[in-house]
């Protein structure tokens, strides 16, 4: 589905740049097209200007004559110019052929002023070869005394458009590839956060049926045992018990996996506000000194005398917290000892939950932030839990900007600490 959808995305980013790039390159060859052929044209233009600038026009035994000779490239009297003109021809103003070089004319024209283009038969080649044709009405004061037609080739304008058009042919195809691979690595990156949510979605199902099954078999056996007529009325008040337990259990678990669910990622900045950390642990310890005392755990801390503010949102962190006491509170041993420390850095505050309990085995402790992980000796579950406090308690501090890293030894205890951002 993921990979359909990326394929579809990267489909239409294709489309979408390779239109505006055939369409950039296609502007981009008509507009230089167009202007190397208005400077060819210009190029011509001044030519024809000089050429007939050099026409006397006079009246000799009542009749207008035309002197070519000292017309460049149709007269001989005057020095050559510097131009690569096909033909050059002079009409009459009746439009009769007068004098020419090149290629020979029509002895009428049949062109009407301004450019044309031309194809004609090359002498040495059997490939017609296109030129570019003015036809220039000459005048004198405002008397008509001619027409000039002159024609270049327009090699000098088509073999650099022959490669760009050679340049785009192959820089266009290797442009789409490039796009089409960015649309395929960019559409990986816009699948990523729908990827993750519907691999939190899937996760979030797979845990709750994994955990809510064994639960659910048990009400369900209990509950129709008691179903049936009473024999024990101690025995029915167990298993009514028993369902009692149960519900609270699943009803613990269902809050937990919402709890992970809803908190995936970093937090929203509305959901955060300053914080003071030593209030927050206080109360805690206050919390859990009677469990620990039935225990008969020693408890020992050590609190900054002044206000720790960190950016975060008090009961989520509350939840961390608790977590990793809780932990240290059921694998420490009766007579055990849980150590609490709280201690700013020059950025960081640093809080450390060390317990003197059955320690995490070096195999074990990659793993012990995973959900519903549960080492042999470790995470069982006859210490109760479900093995979501440690992901609980990683998730939250990593959603505040956070780490939370732990370091342990079999059978000596375990040190958990927190890292937090301070304000």
């Amino acid at each position: 589905m993921f990979n359909r959808s990326r394929s579809n995305l990267a489909t239409w980013f294709t489309l979408s740049m390779g239109s505006i790039l055939v369409v950039f390159a296609g502007v981009l060859y008509l507009r230089e097209a167009r202007d190397r052929l208005h400077s060819f044209d210009q190029t011509l233009y001044n030519t024809s200007r000089i050429m007939a600038a050099g026409v006397e026009n006079y009246v000799y035994e009542g009749r207008q004559r035309t002197d070519l000779e000292n017309v460049p490239v149709l007269g001989s009297d005057t020095l050559p110019l510097s131009t690569d003109l096909a033909f050059a021809y002079w009409y009459t103003p009746d439009k009769r052929l007068l004098q020419f070089t090149g290629k020979v004319p029509p002895e009428q024209l049949d062109t009407p002023p301004g450019f044309q283009t031309r194809l004609v038969e090359d002498g040495q080649s059997s490939t017609p070869i296109r030129l570019r044709q003015l036809t220039l009405p000459v005048y004198q004061g405002e008397r008509l005394i001619g027409y000039l037609q002159i024609a270049a080739s327009l090699a000098a304008v088509e073999e650099p458009l022959q490669q760009l058009r050679l340049f785009l042919a192959l820089g266009v195809p290797l442009a789409l590839g490039a796009i089409a691979f960015t649309g395929w690595v960019l559409g990986g990156k816009a699948m990523q956060p729908i990827r993750q949510a519907y691999n939190q979605l899937q996760q979030f199902t797979a845990d709750a049926s994994h955990e809510l099954r064994a639960p659910l078999a048990g009400i369900m056996s209990h509950a129709q045992v008691g179903l049936m007529e009473p024999i024990d009325p101690q025995e029915q008040h167990q298993r009514l018990t028993i369902i009692s337990d149960v519900a609270q259990s699943m009803s613990l678990l269902v809050s937990q996996l919402l709890l992970l669910a809803r908190h995936e990622g970093t937090l929203s900045p509305d959901m955060l506000k300053s914080v003071d950390l030593v209030p927050i642990v206080q109360l805690l310890l206050e919390e859990y000194r009677a469990q620990i005392q039935q225990k008969q755990q020693t408890l020992l801390f050590d609190l900054p005398d002044h206000p720790l503010l960190v950016r975060a949102e008090a009961d989520l962190l509350r939840q961390a917290i608790a977590n990793l006491l809780s932990n240290a509170h059921r694998y420490t041993p009766n007579q055990g000892t849980i150590e609490l420390r709280v201690m700013p850095t020059h950025c960081w505050a640093i809080l450390q939950v060390k317990d003197s309990g059955i320690g995490i085995d070096a195999k074990d402790l990659p793993h012990i932030f995973d959900r519903f992980y549960r080492a042999d000796q470790v995470r069982s579950r006859h210490t109760g839990g479900f093995g979501l406090g440690l992901a609980i308690a990683r998730q939250i501090v990593e959603a505040h900007g956070g780490d939370i890293t732990v370091q342990s030894t079999p059978g000596k205890g375990s040190t958990f600490e927190i890292k937090l951002p301070l304000l």
